[in-house]
């Protein structure tokens, strides 16, 4: 007999060799019901895997994240021996389970339409009644690769060729499908009771442009069917404040096949409210004493290699000239602005006195990201960003990580987004080591000293190993669009690396010359992708001080325009950004026309407003309408709402 941990902290005696998922059945039937997969120390495992010593188990349903991740892993299994049923000429490519749900790659001759789904679906449900049980099996590499072959499925041979040799490979079959998977997985198919196939696209085989674009279908799966329609209903909301969608809509953005995939064009209220961030960003940094610098785009690749980016985040850069050709100049475009930075202080010899030494920049940066993984301004292959780098003493680094996080807090607070963001403290991966520079030791200091820092600060934050920039841990904040996908918005990062490669010294109180501590970080992150949650958020209707009109002027009829014009004047005299609609169109279109621009304040003015020199005023929304207020009145409120940074 063995003894098992439990999550609860209570031990139980099982025979050894029990599997995660009879370990369950023993624990509670109701535990085994609800079980998606384990964790056997601290390790994710399949309910398969064996428990064959003492260990700590913990059992996990769909409301833990990898057993949810296995839940829907397993749907994409039904649905791929679904389409294998329907369409058997179909090649199998990859079907992992996502953020908010899954997706299997296929290659057939026609595109999926939706009727095509309808019926992928009809068969999934057929599959789930059938309650067919998955079984694991293990092949060599070779054994892997000729089963694929014989199948026809070079889409899957070619994975497994990819696979060390020597490794077993593991495979899971429900009744007559069998795909090369590493798990884990449900123990059956009937408890993939609700689901649904969302959209099929178009996706290159390994995201590469040169390879076969293959067909991509997307879908969601929960337990229950009111979870299922919850989330729909999450979908079609989502859709309502797409960036996407909203960005073009409101003319902040357009994207023109002729420039480039990833290079979105900032029209003239989109750049407006960068404009007003950037002002902002800036501002705030200045009076938090950062210094600001200007750097150059581009570098000869003899930087790039001093800071290890040659080497570790080449297929990342955009390159002008040979890289591989010593003999001739070569540069790149700056993928991120620390080794400019370092330059600025190197610019002189530095003393303990100097630090903290604060320098920030609004960065344009140029990474070239794969194809698949662009989407509107949340990902793309030109961006600004507010990065900063700060060098201090060992003394001073608690200190100013924290000046550099309530700076974050602050902005985040502003913009209204703190509530959704969440912290990500970012480790290395040991057994990746080729990722990095440094030495372990550099790196379990480095962590130690990151990890002492965020539980003085109490940050309440997730571990994701393999995370870390490759010179140092960092802590991401992390924030989600409205589709549930996850990206970092603001990262703090700690380095004790790079100053010393770069020759970064400073003479301490001792006389000594010693290397400084970097920090890295952004106090807003990039302004694209910033842009593209405020849009999400708001849906659209930006607050006050962000909105790029502020204030729409509408006029009954010709002879109002003097009047609107003087109020139009006065109220740009007080910085606020008006717009005149003086066009000879019925005042309910008018009206209209400027709830679709989500306008925060319509003033309408007839013959009654310029007899009296008075306003009429609307806040938008449809019960909006604040009545008549004096122009001294509404223009008061207006830039009171305006510097206060109100968020309604």
């Amino acid at each position: 007999m063995i003894k098992v941990t439990l999550k609860d902290g209570s031990v139980k005696e099982f025979p050894a060799g029990i599997s995660a998922y009879e370990a369950a059945k023993e624990i509670s039937t109701g535990l085994a019901r609800n079980a998606c997969a384990a964790k056997i120390n601290g390790k994710n495992a399949d309910l398969r895997d064996t428990l064959n010593e003492d260990c700590e188990l913990e059992i996990l349903t769909f409301d833990d994240e990898y057993g949810k991740r296995t839940f829907r892993h397993t749907a994409s299994h039904i649905m791929a021996q679904a389409v294998k049923r329907l369409y058997p000429h179909a090649k199998l490519a990859i079907g992992p389970a996502v953020d908010d749900g899954f997706y299997y790659d296929f290659d057939l001759e026609t595109k999926f339409t939706p009727e095509d789904l309808a019926k992928i679906e009809a068969e999934m449900k057929k599959i789930v009644k059938e309650d067919i049980k998955l079984e694991r099996s293990y092949k060599s590499r070779n054994e892997a690769v000729e089963f694929f072959k014989e199948k026809n499925e070079p889409y899957k041979a070619e994975l497994a060729e990819d696979i060390p040799e020597g490794e077993d490979i593991s495979f899971y079959t429900q009744g007559e499908f069998t795909d090369l998977c590493a798990g884990a997985h449900l123990m059956s198919t009937g408890a993939v009771k609700a689901f649904r196939l969302t959209s099929a696209t178009g996706a290159y085989w390994r995201g590469d442009s040169s390879k076969k674009m293959l067909c991509r279908v997307y879908g969601t799966a929960f337990p229950k069917a009111s979870e299922l329609e919850a989330h729909l209903n999450m979908l079609e909301e989502a859709k309502k404040r797409d960036h996407n969608k909203l960005g073009r809509e409101l003319e902040l953005f357009t994207t023109v096949d002729i420039i480039g995939q990833g290079l979105p064009i900032m029209l003239p209220k989109g750049a407006k409210i960068i404009q007003i961030l950037q002002r902002f960003v800036e501002d705030e940094e200045a009076r938090r004493g950062w210094q600001l610098t200007k750097t150059p785009y581009m570098a000869k690749r003899e930087l790039y290699k001093l800071s290890g980016h040659w080497d570790h985040y080449l297929d990342g850069m955009f390159v002008l000239g040979d890289p591989n050709d010593e003999t001739k100049e070569c540069f790149a475009l700056r993928p991120m602005t620390c080794p400019f930075q370092y330059q600025a202080y190197l610019n002189r010899a530095r003393s303990y006195r100097d630090l903290p030494l604060r320098y920030d920049e609004t960065s344009t940066l140029f990474r070239n990201e794969d194809s698949g993984e662009m989407h509107g301004l949340i990902r793309v292959r030109q961006f600004t960003i507010s990065e900063g780098h700060l060098m201090c003493t060992p003394e001073q680094l608690e200190q100013e990580f924290r000046g550099c996080l309530e700076l974050a807090i602050y902005m985040l607070k502003t913009l209204g987004l703190y509530e959704d963001v969440s912290y990500r403290f970012s480790q290395w991966d040991p057994d990746d080591r080729d990722k990095y520079i440094g030495t372990p030791e550099q790196w379990d200091e480095a962590q130690g000293v990151m990890k002492k820092i965020l539980d003085h600060l109490e940050i309440p934050y997730k571990i994701g190993i393999g995370e870390a920039a490759f010179y140092g841990p960092k802590l991401d904040i992390q924030i989600k669009n409205v589709y549930g996908k996850e990206d970092t918005l603001i990262t703090i990062q700690i380095d004790q690396m790079l100053a010393e490669k770069f020759g970064m010294e400073y003479v301490d109180r001792d006389g000594v010359k010693k290397n400084p501590y970097i920090i890295h970080r952004t106090s807003i992150g990039c302004y694209e992708r910033t842009l593209a949650l405020l849009i999400e958020k708001y849906a659209g209707a930006f607050p006050m001080w962000l909105a790029p009109v502020q204030v729409k002027l509408l006029t009954i009829a010709d002879r109002h325009c003097d009047y609107a014009y003087d109020i139009k004047r006065r109220l740009e005299e007080k910085g606020i950004r008006v717009e005149l609609d003086d066009r000879n169109e019925k005042i309910g279109y008018k009206i209209r026309e400027a709830r679709l621009q989500k306008v925060p304040y319509m003033l309408i003015i007839g013959d009654n407003e310029v007899e009296n020199g008075t306003l009429s005023v609307r806040e938008r929304g449809e019960n909006g309408d604040l009545g008549s207020m004096s122009a001294d009145e509404f223009i008061e409120r207006a830039v009171s709402e305006d510097k206060s940074r109100i968020i309604k």
